[in-house]
């Protein structure tokens, strides 16, 4: 049984005008895009420049005189009551020297400001503490499945608190802005919880923060908070920032800025515009696991029974049309199918077709217009009463632009 795409293409294509604003976004979001190259680093001995496996030496040197009685450790790794078989402390160590453009002093002091803190804090059981954000869960910032090398991936989204009540519920006073830090930084223990600490493994997670409705002025405290929260105590845990949402402004702004920041810094920020999400995403995690909101196939709950089914990714080009076909499908088999397409703005249908010559074609779903505003994917299912194919039709021939898309399928076959 096989699906594949047919496109199908008019002659002629429309021409293209461009403003100077949009010339001026697709800049930014091209240099951004060129500049998400950040390697994580191997965490490998072998990998480091002299200088670098000098600094690491003297740092383990520097904590071997830490007293005896009041053994460090961090993420449940012993750093300085060190094993020489134990290559996980070499992992955390290395982050904070990293951080610290293996000045060893400074990386000293990062991480015993960052033990105080995680004492006094009491991050190493804030995990299973219940702090009433129920309805945060898996809104506002949450785990969600991995990307495409493996790292744990965690959206961000704060527009749920451009509604003042929901804001006053829990930014309404000191007390309440303090449970909130508390929970957020229960969402990041557990993504660190879900890192390998070892040489060649996954060693930081990837942030995807969504810019939309998101009231800049009344997050700015707790944006702050957050912001020096996690560079202080979580040193090179993430690979990855992907901003998404993000209004033309945010593009421009980084435009002027880049050339003062770091490469290091610059390699790992992504962004994509709304309308670009999907196309952003799919380059680093798998549709199954991108959330529906984002031009995923992921629904809330899908992960909790095992992996997903993998889904099958295409583009589809401007003024294209594009035919999947489903073969091989029995009488009396039922087919349930999922697609998606990034950005949406087109038509869409499906048809199933009889083997027999002498059947007609059935129309399951007419075509109709899909708006670029569509925030769930297509899920149907259907009964064929005799041996055929299931025909799904993308048009995107009113569109100019080149949008991805994915889909995936399920048939079960009909009982004996």
């Amino acid at each position: 049984m096989e699906a594949s795409p047919s496109p199908q293409q008019p002659n002629t294509k429309p021409t293209t005008k461009r403003s100077l604003m949009a010339s001026l976004m697709d800049a930014a979001t091209t240099t951004l895009g060129r500049s998400s190259s950040f390697k994580e680093d191997t965490y490998h001995l072998s990998s480091l420049k002299p200088a670098e496996a000098k600094a690491l030496q003297d740092f383990k040197s520097l904590l071997s005189s830490h007293p005896s009685d009041k053994p460090l450790s961090m993420w449940g790794i012993p750093l300085t009551q060190l094993d020489s078989t134990d290559e996980r402390a070499d992992v955390v160590l290395l982050k904070f020297l990293r951080a610290r453009d293996f000045n060893v002093r400074d990386g000293h002091q990062m991480l015993t400001k960052c033990a105080a803190w995680r004492a006094e804090f009491g991050a190493d059981s804030v995990v299973d503490e219940e702090l009433g954000f129920k309805e945060l869960e898996g809104v506002v910032a949450y785990m969600h499945g991995w990307d495409r090398a493996g790292h744990p991936v965690c959206y961000n989204a704060y527009g749920v608190f451009k509604d003042k009540g929901m804001y006053e519920r829990v930014f309404g006073d000191g007390d309440k802005m303090e449970r909130f830090l508390r929970w957020r930084v229960q969402v990041m223990e557990r993504g660190v919880k879900m890192l390998q600490f070892r040489p060649g493994g996954i060693n930081s997670i990837i942030q995807v923060t969504d810019l939309k409705d998101m009231p800049k002025r009344e997050l700015r405290s707790a944006s702050k908070q957050i912001l020096n929260l996690f560079q202080d105590n979580y040193p090179e845990m993430v690979a990855r920032k992907v901003f998404v949402n993000v209004p033309w402004y945010f593009s421009v702004f980084y435009a002027m800025i880049s050339p003062f920041l770091t490469e290091r810094t610059k390699s790992k920020f992504v962004i994509a515009r709304e309308g670009n999400v999907a196309e952003i995403l799919y380059k680093y995690i798998r549709p199954e696991f991108v959330p529906v909101q984002y031009g995923g196939l992921s629904r809330p709950g899908d992960l909790e029974n095992g992996p997903p089914k993998p889904a099958s990714e295409f583009t589809i080009k401007g003024a294209e049309k594009v035919f999947l076909e489903i073969d091989g499908i029995e009488a009396g088999a039922t087919i349930t199918w999922d697609l998606v397409v990034g950005g949406w703005d087109l038509e869409y249908g499906a048809e199933y077709v009889p083997l027999s010559e002498q059947s007609y074609t059935l129309s399951v779903e007419k075509p109709r217009k899909i708006p670029a505003t569509a925030d769930e994917p297509i899920h149907n299912s259907f009964t064929a009463r005799e041996t055929g194919k299931m025909v799904l039709s993308i048009d995107n021939s009113a569109s100019r632009k080149r949008k991805v898309a994915a889909y995936r399928y399920f048939v079960r076959k009909p009982s004996m």
